[in-house]
């Protein structure tokens, strides 16, 4: 394996890591603190930080990572062989459908469905409390939870296969 690829691999935990981080404090108190708001309040925070969100680090981080994973993915299949090869590409892959793919289906379409609502509605307060808040915090723990053992196989795979090559010299 090369320096690059080794840096990497040390980068990506990090990463992962860290967004797993914000999506925790949306699951264990963000999402919890805008349910105890009326309603309006809520959606008006809530569309507000879907807008923020965009901002360059949190996204260059979250979009770089899909990308670095599916190179992860290819180099563990054509480079990385036995079980430290099959933790690094599961922890990729866990990446890409765990917390990308369930980004991309499930929680971008409900936050493009609350940024068209009208906050004074009883409908936009109904989808709040009844749609948006428990399954868009369901589909972000998936994320949390994705990013973590994301890092956790990652950083098991790598450590696994250090010591391997520490052992032949």
């Amino acid at each position: 394996m090369s320096l690059i690829v080794f840096i990497l691999l040390h980068m990506s935990i990090l990463a992962y890591a860290l967004i797993g981080g914000v999506f925790l404090a949306f699951s264990d108190f963000i999402m919890r603190s805008l349910a105890y708001t009326d309603g309006a309040s809520g959606v008006q925070a809530m569309q507000v930080i879907n807008r923020e969100v965009f901002r360059w680090i949190f996204m260059t981080l979250f979009l770089g990572m899909a990308a670095v994973s599916v190179f992860i993915v290819i180099y563990s299949v054509m480079n990385l062989a036995g079980g430290p090869g099959m933790l690094i590409l599961i922890g990729a892959l866990v990446y890409l459908l765990g917390c990308f793919a369930v980004t991309v289906f499930f929680n971008v379409p409900m936050n493009e469905a609350l940024a068209g609502m009208d906050l004074e509605s009883n409908a936009t307060r109904d989808y709040w409390t009844g749609t948006y808040l428990p399954r868009w915090t369901a589909w972000n723990t998936v994320r949390t939870i994705a990013c973590a053992l994301s890092a956790a196989l990652v950083l098991s795979g790598l450590t696994w296969l250090t010591q391997m090559q520490i052992r032949l010299v």
